[in-house]
């Protein structure tokens, strides 16, 4: 962990808005896909895109809420283009009828933002019968980017712009389980650990992270593949939205 204050070589601080960062950027022309996007980090990141003059299609569970959110960005923004579309990351078929959606759409796409995630939920399972954040955190945006990468080439071969993919992790990844990520063990309920769970669902993001870097650094597509570790103070709902899981979390995303 770092003192907030300290600035990288990009100038900017895990105090740094995301206003500060972007300022004097010119999004037009430039799509991207923003999941969990009707809460904390992932609103901010909509809403300043938004500003920036980026077309933002927000990823949400909850559509009532993603299109709340919209709503409130469009008073303070009126010029913004924002969609909104249904994603549960949960569900791997859920998953697959988003990208089917977004393909029929036939939107280019710059910027896959992969930020959604729950944190430190009791031992459930998911639709697919796999651990609840493993699923949500990880195997979600796995799919989600495999299935979007072959629009996010040919957007970048069109365009002659390069694209990112953003990761958000977190520096609970130092916390997973001394084995790393338990592969034989991911269902274990007897085992169970809820932060070392969501510790080794974000060591994976980094991982995927990695993995995306190293095969894409040859080629002309990307800018390049960031994993985020994000510091800042931000109310983002990141538990499970379930009476008898973890109560809302409105203090920080670390």
């Amino acid at each position: 962990m770092w003192p907030f204050w300290w600035k990288g070589a990009s100038g900017f601080s895990a105090r740094s808005t995301a206003e500060e960062v972007t300022h004097g950027i010119d999004g037009t022309g430039l799509t991207a896909v923003v999941t969990g996007a009707s809460s904390g980090i992932g609103e901010e990141t909509t809403r300043v895109l938004a500003l920036r003059g980026v077309h933002v299609v927000m990823a949400v569970r909850n559509i009532e809420s993603g299109n709340q959110v919209r709503e409130k960005i469009l008073k303070e923004t009126p010029e913004a283009k924002i969609d909104v579309m249904k994603l549960d990351l949960s569900s791997m078929a859920s998953v697959r009828s988003f990208a089917s959606e977004y393909k029929s759409l036939d939107l280019p796409l710059n910027l896959l933002i992969n930020n959604a995630g729950i944190m430190a939920c009791p031992f459930m399972l998911s639709s697919d019968n796999f651990e609840l954040q493993f699923a949500t955190n990880h195997l979600g945006h796995f799919l989600l980017t495999n299935l979007l990468l072959e629009t996010m080439k040919k957007t970048a071969n069109e365009s002659n712009r390069e694209g990112r993919i953003v990761i958000v992790s977190s520096e609970g990844h130092r916390f997973a389980y001394g084995q790393g990520i338990r592969f034989d063990k991911i269902n274990d309920e007897a085992s169970y650990n809820t932060l070392q769970a969501y510790g080794q669902s974000k060591l994976c993001n980094i991982l995927h992270a990695s993995e995306l870097a190293r095969k894409f650094k040859v080629k002309s597509y990307f800018a390049g593949t960031s994993c985020e570790h994000h510091c800042q103070f931000t109310s983002s709902r990141i538990h499970y939205d379930q009476s008898f899981a973890l109560p809302q979390l409105h203090k920080y995303n670390w």
